[in-house]
């Protein structure tokens, strides 16, 4: 099946605290422990651990400033991203999207869509994001749908097992932004 057929059955709500333990699991499986080894985002090679939590992720839910965007194909889970509001700018984060539908455009879909509701309910201007400066193929990939480094960089929080495990010492965000008038 074409990509486009695939991701012409997507449907996009807000989250709400029953989601909250699949999102858990769908995010873990994307970027944590063998499972997320199925797809190309893992984060397996560089952290162990949880990459979130059930706190963490109803505290999203919860926030007034922020959505939490399900999306689903013919009612399964097959992804989610968070907005946050931030005046004239939006953050995204809390991407995840299934190992086994990785590939086939869901992401892009996604991203288009986070997009589109940072701009249409918030007025954004720009979207914002940081991602682990050593993921160059998830780097490239942003830069691909037009976002660009700031220049800023962010330690990761070693010590806090709340964002994983480091198996390394070098770690670090990157800033990344992009312009939303930008299709």
């Amino acid at each position: 099946m074409d990509t486009r057929a695939r991701t012409a059955r997507l449907t996009f709500r807000d989250a709400e605290a029953a989601d909250v333990d699949a999102l858990v699991a769908l995010v873990e499986s994307a970027y944590r422990g063998e499972s997320s080894r199925r797809g190309w985002t893992t984060e397996a090679g560089l952290l162990d651990g949880q990459r979130t939590d059930r706190e963490g992720v109803l505290a999203v839910v919860g926030d007034e400033r922020s959505r939490l965007v399900v999306v689903e194909a013919d009612g399964e889970l097959v992804g989610c991203c968070q907005l946050e509001h931030r005046g004239a700018q939006s953050y995204f984060g809390l991407f995840a999207v299934s190992p086994e539908r990785q590939a086939e455009g869901v992401g892009r879909a996604v991203l288009a869509e986070a997009e589109r509701r940072a701009r249409a309910e918030w007025g954004a201007e720009e979207m914002l994001m940081t991602v682990i400066e050593q993921r160059a193929d998830l780097l490239a990939w942003y830069e691909r749908r037009g976002y660009r480094r700031t220049g800023a960089r962010s330690p990761f929080p070693y010590g806090d097992e709340r964002f994983g495990l480091p198996r390394r010492d070098d770690l670090a965000f990157v800033h990344l932004a992009k312009p939303l008038d930008t299709p």
